[in-house]
C-alpha cells in the first residue's frame, strides 16, 4: 500500500506502451472508465490517450514519430526501445512519482536530466540511472503537484474505483531486480512480484473485493479492495 505521508515521493501515473492511436484503450472505455483529454508530445514523437483517476491517472503511450522518439535528444530515455519492443522482452510499463512536499529533493534512485522540448526552460525530468528494458522506466518529476481532483478531467467511472492505492509489478524476472527498482520496492512505492509476463497492477479502496483482468487487450489487472495490509 502507498503511504504519502511517509515519503518523499509518491506514484502519480503508469504508462503502458501501446498500438498506434492505443485501441486497446477501447476495452477500458467498454469495462466503464470514462476516458479523459488526450496529449501529445512535441519534439519527443509520443503522443497517448488518458484516464484519470482523483489522485493518478493512467497512460496508454504510443509512438506518433519514430524520427523524434530516436532523435539525439530523445534517444537516452529509450521510449523508442521500449515500445518498439514491447511485444519481445521490454516492459512496456513506466511508473512516473512526484514529489510529495516534505523531503521532496529525496530520490532513492539516481537519475539524470532529460530536458524535452515540451517543457519551458529550466524544468527536467528525472529518468533513472541503471534500470534495464526488462524493468518498467522509473521517472521523478520535481515540479508534478498532486491536484485535489485533476482539472476538467473526468474521475467518476461507472466502475467504483476512485483513488489508486496501490501498484504491483509483474515481471518474470522480478527475483533479480535492478538497484533503482529494488529501491522503489523498498520504499513501499510500489511492489514487485514474479510473473510469466508483465502485468501491470492498479489498486483502488473499494466497498467490496473486485477484479477486472483486461488482457489479453491490455497486461493490465484492476483491483478493488476493502482491506489492504
Amino acid at each position: 500500500m502507498i503511504e504519502p505521508a511517509a515519503m518523499s515521493l509518491e506514484f502519480d501515473h503508469a504508462f503502458i506502451c501501446c498500438s498506434p492511436g492505443a485501441p486497446e484503450g477501447d476495452a477500458l472505455v467498454r469495462l466503464g472508465l470514462t476516458e479523459g483529454s488526450p496529449n501529445t508530445h512535441p519534439g519527443q514523437g509520443t503522443a497517448n490517450r488518458r484516464f484519470f483517476f482523483g489522485n493518478a491517472f493512467l497512460e496508454l503511450l504510443w509512438v506518433a514519430d519514430p524520427e523524434e522518439a530516436r532523435s539525439e535528444a530523445t534517444r537516452r530515455t529509450r521510449l523508442w526501445e521500449r515500445w518498439s519492443g514491447r511485444a519481445s522482452n521490454a516492459c512496456p510499463f513506466g511508473i512516473v512519482f512526484r514529489s510529495t512536499g516534505a523531503g521532496a529533493g529525496l530520490v532513492p534512485f539516481p537519475t539524470w536530466a532529460y530536458r524535452p522540448a515540451y517543457l519551458p526552460a529550466g524544468l527536467a525530468i528525472g529518468f533513472a540511472d541503471g534500470v534495464p528494458l526488462d524493468e518498467p522506466e522509473l521517472v521523478h518529476v520535481p515540479f508534478l503537484q498532486r491536484p485535489e481532483v485533476p482539472v476538467h478531467e473526468p474521475t467518476n467511472h461507472a466502475l467504483p474505483l476512485r483513488e489508486v492505492s496501490g501498484v504491483t509489478l509483474g515481471l518474470p524476472g522480478a527475483e533479480r531486480l535492478s538497484p533503482p527498482s529494488q529501491a522503489v520496492n523498498s520504499a513501499g512505492l510500489v511492489a514487485y512480484r514474479q510473473a510469466r509476463h508483465h502485468v501491470l497492477e492498479l489498486t483502488f479502496h473499494a466497498a467490496e473485493d473486485l477484479e477486472w483482468d483486461l488482457r489479453p487487450a491490455l497486461p493490465l489487472l484492476l483491483r478493488g479492495v476493502t482491506n489492504e495490509a
